[in-house]
C-alpha cells in the first residue's frame, strides 16, 4: 500500500524541512506509524494516499519544533558588493538542500519543487507551511486539511492568507515556480559548462542576466549582478586553478552541475553542487552547495579519476 506513494511522501517531507537528509529520515518514521497504526485505517475516511500524507505532515511538525528554518544566504544577510571580500562561513546555520528529481516527479509537482518555492517555505511557521503545501500544492479541501491538523476550517483559512502573503512579501515570482527544465534550458546549462571547464569568462559572461545572483551556502557571502559573478569566478580560478570537470544532474527540477576541481594527485575531488534558474536562455540565479554529503544523495561520486 505504502510503496507507490513512497517518493512523493518524500518530495513531501522535503518541502516541509528543507533538508533531503532529514526528509529521509521523516519518510521513514512516517512509514513507521503507518504500519504500526494500519489496523486503525479507515478505507471508507480516505483513500491510502490522503491518510499517509496526514501521517508525513504530523511527523514533519512534530520533527520541526523548536528546529531553525533552512534558509539560502540570501534570506540572511544582504548582497555583498565586492566579489574579493573575505569568505564567511555560516557553519552554524542548518542550510537549505536541493532535492534530486526526475521528470515525472517534476511534472507531478508542478513547481513546488523548485529552489526558490522551498526557500520561500521556509519563511513560514511550520503550521502555516502544512496549510499552504496542502491547500494550494496538494489541492486538499479546507476541510479535509482542518481534520488532518486537528483545527477548524476557519482556522485554516486564517492561516492560508497569512501563508499567502508572507510568500508574496519574500519576491517570489512565477518564473521562480514555472515549468520544469526543458531542453533550451538544459543547453544553456551544457554551454555553461562547457565554458567553465575551459575557462571562458566571456561565454560564461554572455550565458548570464544583467542582475544575475550568485550563492554559495555555506558561505554568507552573496552576489547580485553579472560583473560580480564573473569576478568571483576569475577569483576561484586564481585560488583553486582552471582544471575542473564537470558532471550533468537535475535537481528540485532545475539543471544543476556537479563541479569538481583537480586535487594535487591528479583527481577531481567534490566541491559544489551547483543548481540554476534559467530564464530567457539566460541565467538569473546559481546556488552552488559546498557539501559532499549531497553528492551521496544525488548518486554521484566523491572524486573522478584522471583521463
Amino acid at each position: 500500500m505504502t510503496a507507490p506513494h513512497r517518493r512523493e511522501l518524500l518530495a513531501h517531507c522535503y518541502r516541509m524541512t528543507g533538508s533531503v537528509h532529514d526528509a529521509e529520515d521523516l519518510l521513514q518514521e512516517t512509514l513507521l506509524r503507518a504500519w504500526r497504526a494500519f489496523d486503525s485505517y479507515d478505507p471508507d475516511r480516505a483513500s491510502p494516499r490522503t491518510w499517509l500524507y496526514r501521517i508525513a505532515t504530523n511527523v514533519c511538525l512534530t520533527a520541526l519544533k523548536g528546529r531553525a528554518r533552512r534558509p539560502l544566504p540570501s534570506g540572511m544577510v544582504a548582497p555583498l558588493e565586492d566579489p574579493q571580500a573575505p569568505m564567511t562561513l555560516g557553519v552554524e546555520v542548518p542550510w537549505l538542500q536541493p532535492f534530486p528529481t526526475d521528470p515525472a516527479e517534476v511534472a507531478a509537482a508542478r513547481g513546488s519543487l523548485r529552489l526558490a518555492f522551498v526557500a520561500a517555505m521556509q519563511l513560514l511557521p511550520a503550521r502555516q507551511r502544512a496549510i499552504l503545501i496542502l491547500r494550494d500544492v496538494l489541492d486538499w479541501p479546507a476541510a479535509e486539511v482542518a481534520e488532518a491538523l486537528g483545527t477548524t476550517v476557519a482556522g485554516v483559512n486564517s492561516g492560508l492568507q497569512r501563508a499567502r502573503a508572507r510568500v508574496g512579501e519574500s519576491g517570489l515570482r512565477e518564473d521562480d515556480v514555472d515549468e520544469p527544465a526543458g531542453a533550451r534550458d538544459r543547453a544553456v546549462i551544457d554551454e555553461y559548462m562547457t565554458a567553465f571547464q575551459a575557462a571562458d569568462l566571456g561565454t560564461l559572461r554572455r550565458l548570464l542576466v544583467a542582475d544575475a545572483v550568485l550563492e554559495m551556502p555555506p558561505v554568507l557571502n552573496w552576489l547580485v549582478g553579472r560583473d560580480r559573478y564573473i569576478r568571483f569566478i576569475a577569483r576561484s580560478y586564481s585560488m583553486r586553478g582552471i582544471d575542473w570537470r564537470m558532471l550533468p544532474t537535475e535537481a528540485n527540477g532545475q539543471p544543476a552541475l556537479a563541479a569538481y576541481n583537480r586535487a594535487d594527485d591528479g583527481y577531481y575531488r567534490a566541491h559544489t553542487l551547483q543548481v540554476f534558474a534559467v530564464d530567457s536562455g539566460a541565467i538569473t540565479h546559481t546556488v552552488a552547495f559546498q557539501d559532499n554529503s549531497l553528492f551521496e544523495a544525488f548518486s554521484l561520486p566523491l572524486s573522478i579519476a584522471p583521463e
